[in-house]
């Protein structure tokens, strides 16, 4: 299924393949003095201040998947809606570990559960008021969750809410208006809202602080999809207009937000202007030019712009070089590819040159795991038919042994796509044609813009499966730093939907499928640890994927942007604070 004209945009860039063996190479390797960045965002709060004015300029090279936050899924696109909404919980806009706990936002407090497990009632502040001046109540908290149960209308956003809420053959309001059907959450008053769950799950709270689902929508207000392009605002700022697909969109200061009941956003420029499909490479320059302040995406400048912070000791000290939160992979279609042909794939990939392709030891560090360092509980994991190693350039006699048990000793041809506006993913798709082609697997590589990846393109079963997609690339930051914050949405069979899938290899285990069951019940956080590494294991053991690297993000700020720091569980810099100093 295709989506929808009216938020369709597209966008494009390009790395040449000759980058793939520059990518990490020469004086950007191995801790020379040319890596070294000041890191004076990372950790602390740099640059504070309080001044109020300006044109806050933020920028994407494709587009943002949608304005409405419960249609939204990237790390980016959540980080920068808090500018105009406001959720029951929130992350802390401060620096290090603790911006990575829940919060209160519209609740007075986190959610209190029940005996049994299977309840979490919250309480709503009391005055909050949208953009209009209507007061905020729990009703409206109910509606923005009931609208998640259609996906064909919010197709991009994360899928939770319909997966453990007790709520089961609800379709949605779009399809049933009365809301006295949806079970799934209650409100006894204007200012209580009660989740009711099929099963006990510890992590509630930090589902309820991650998504953007819980931001509230009038159901008055509610326009289907084309609130996708004008949502009512709860935070700092609103929408001048309708945004615009494919270019943008300005906000402007809401007057009905209480900074006093808010200590997680400020409202300093006057306006916050966001650009799309800008070429990558351009929105770099202008970056390092101060003409834009912010790279929406925050997964790091690219190949030449990288260069040149490294090797101008002046840009350096305006760098960040963090590690992101982010596992960079390359999910194998599970449903297409046999185990033995997929254990070929795995054995012949490149992974120094994949490595390299992001930027090398400043891109990041080759991973073993799948989940990250900075996921509670994670084990580093065992290497299954690959080297986690600098200079490894894979095994072609052990891909070719795995290709003969397979009866492809030929090798085989297949699909594999990427992000086309993010030259590091096109590199390492160049890198894996390469290496794979070594022992006769032969990828047919296609581009697809970044906002309908992961919806229309990659994140589509049925899209998949009718262009016969048998690897791509991908990248996962947890949406809250447990192993079920990280590896549910991947792994699961039940999180399998037909837009917004995050399984984009399809991956089906019964025995991942079964822990996915049982670990809601369980209430030791030790032990639930042990059973995500579990998954972690059996993912990389049946060759569902090809493990690439825990990603380092080479962010820049310019010299006029202030209260900058890296969010830990956005994977970037915090959104909700920035001003300009002139």
């Amino acid at each position: 299924m295709r989506r929808p004209k009216v938020l369709a945009t597209a966008a494009a860039g390009a790395l040449a393949l000759s980058l793939v063996s520059a990518c990490g190479g020469g004086d950007d390797e191995g801790g020379s003095a040319s890596t070294s960045v000041s890191n004076a965002a990372v950790g602390k709060i740099h640059n504070p201040s309080d001044r109020r004015g300006g044109v806050l300029k933020m920028a994407t090279s494709s587009d943002i998947d949608s304005i409405d936050p419960g249609d939204m899924y990237y790390a980016w696109a959540n980080n920068f809606a808090r500018l105009y909404s406001r959720m029951l919980l929130t992350y802390p806009a401060k620096p290090g570990a603790e911006g990575w706990q829940p919060v209160p936002d519209l609740a007075e407090g986190l959610g209190q559960v029940s005996p049994d497990g299977k309840t979490w009632t919250y309480k709503l502040k009391k005055g909050l008021k949208y953009e209009d001046g209507t007061e905020i109540t729990a009703k409206d908290i109910r509606y923005a969750v009931a609208r998640t149960f259609d996906r064909g209308v919010l197709r991009n956003g994360p899928s939770y809410f319909s997966a453990l809420l007790d709520a089961d053959g609800y379709k949605g309001p779009y399809k049933d208006k009365n809301l006295d059907h949806f079970k799934g959450v209650t409100t006894p008053d204007d200012y209580t809202v009660v989740f009711h769950l099929k099963k006990p799950f510890a992590e509630f709270n930090e589902l309820v602080t991650f998504s953007g689902q819980t931001a509230p929508v009038p159901q008055s207000k509610d326009k289907g999809e084309r609130y996708g392009l004008h949502p009512v605002s709860s935070g700092p700022y609103k929408w001048e207009k309708d945004y615009e697909p494919g270019k943008g969109g300005t906000l402007v200061r809401n007057d009905q937000w209480d900074q006093s009941t808010d200590p997680n956003r400020k409202q300093l420029p006057d306006q916050i202007q966001l650009i799309a499909g800008m070429n990558a490479d351009e929105l770099d320059n202008q970056l390092m030019a101060g003409q834009i302040h912010v790279d929406l995406p925050g997964t790091g400048v690219q190949d030449n712009a990288r260069k040149a912070i490294l090797t101008d000791p002046k840009k350096r000290e305006n760098a960040d070089n963090p590690p992101g939160g982010f596992s960079w992979y390359n999910p194998i279609n599970a449903k297409l590819i046999p185990l033995e042909c997929r254990k070929a794939m795995v054995w012949a990939a490149n992974r120094d040159a994949m490595w390299r392709a992001y930027g090398g030891d400043v891109g990041g560090e080759l991973s073993t795991s799948i989940m990250p360092p900075n996921i509670e509980g994670r084990q580093k994991g065992t290497d299954y038919y690959t080297k986690a190693e600098k200079g490894y350039t894979g095994d072609v006699e052990q891909a070719k042994q795995a290709l003969q048990r397979c009866g492809k000793p030929n090798g085989f041809e297949t699909k594999m796509v990427y992000r086309s506006d993010r030259p590091k993913e096109k590199a390492v798709a160049e890198a894996l044609q390469q290496s794979l082609g070594r022992v006769g697997i032969k990828l047919n590589l296609q581009g697809y813009p970044a906002n309908t990846y992961t919806n229309d393109q990659f994140g589509s079963p049925s899209f998949v499966e009718k262009e016969g997609i048998g690897l791509g690339t991908y990248g996962w930051h947890a949406d809250w730093p447990t192993g079920y914050g990280f590896l549910q949405a991947i792994t699961d069979k039940d999180a399998i939907v037909e837009s917004g899938n995050a399984n984009t290899g399809l991956f089906d285990n019964a025995q991942v499928n079964k822990i996915w069951d049982d670990v809601m019940g369980i209430a030791d956080r030790n032990q639930r640890a042990q059973m995500y590494n579990q998954v972690d294991d059996i993912f990389r053991k049946e060759a569902g994927v090809i493990p690439n690297v825990y990603a380092k993000s080479l962010l820049y700020r310019p010299e006029t942007l202030t209260n900058v720091f890296f969010h830990e569980g956005y994977g970037m810099y915090n959104y909700s604070t920035l001003g300009l100093s002139g």
